[in-house]
């Protein structure tokens, strides 16, 4: 394993256009990170062929997928989500953001939100607005970038022990 300056210095942020080419590790990253914990929207033991299900149906032209690479290897990927209604063409969503547990602590994260800020600035997006749960690591990580708490729904995602656990909104403008 390499030190994490090593790391750093290796990472190159991406632009994805075609999941079949990338797959199989971005299918091993998704099982990886809700195994180990995060809340995307998936419940452990996620299997693989849900994984790969659920990127089959991810790129649209609303949905720009952004992937970390570190030696050629996937190590995170992060999705900006594109409003496309009349009244909303001047936001966008985080979704998605996602380091591979051996990488994490080595700024992946943090060059994929300035990846997917760069682009929506490029795209016209003066907004943007994203949800994690409450208590988690990248509630202090957005709070770095700016992002301002709107407001916190109690009971939105069921957990893998059965409870439900609350939400935290939040929007930057840019």
């Amino acid at each position: 394993m390499e030190n994490g300056l090593e790391v750093r210095k290796n990472i190159k942020i991406e632009r994805c256009i075609a999941i079949e080419e990338h797959m199989n590790e971005l299918s091993a990253l998704l099982i990886q990170v809700v195994g180990d914990g995060a809340s995307i929207g998936f419940l452990p033991p996620l299997e693989e062929n849900v994984a790969k299900g659920y990127w089959e149906s991810v790129l649209n032209p609303e949905v720009v997928l952004f992937v970390a690479k570190i030696n050629n290897i996937i190590a995170g990927s992060v999705q900006l989500h594109l409003c496309s209604k009349q009244n909303g063409r001047h936001r966008a969503e985080i979704a998605k953001l996602m380091t591979h547990p051996h990488y994490r602590r080595n700024g992946i994260a943090r060059l994929l939100m300035e990846k997917a800020h760069e682009t929506a600035k490029q795209m016209g997006r003066t907004l943007i607005v994203l949800d994690t749960r409450e208590g988690d690591p990248s509630n202090s990580l957005y709070t770095s970038f700016g992002y301002i708490q709107a407001g916190r729904i109690p009971k939105y995602a069921l957990s893998e022990n059965g409870d439900f656990d609350a939400t935290i909104i939040y929007y930057k403008m840019i």
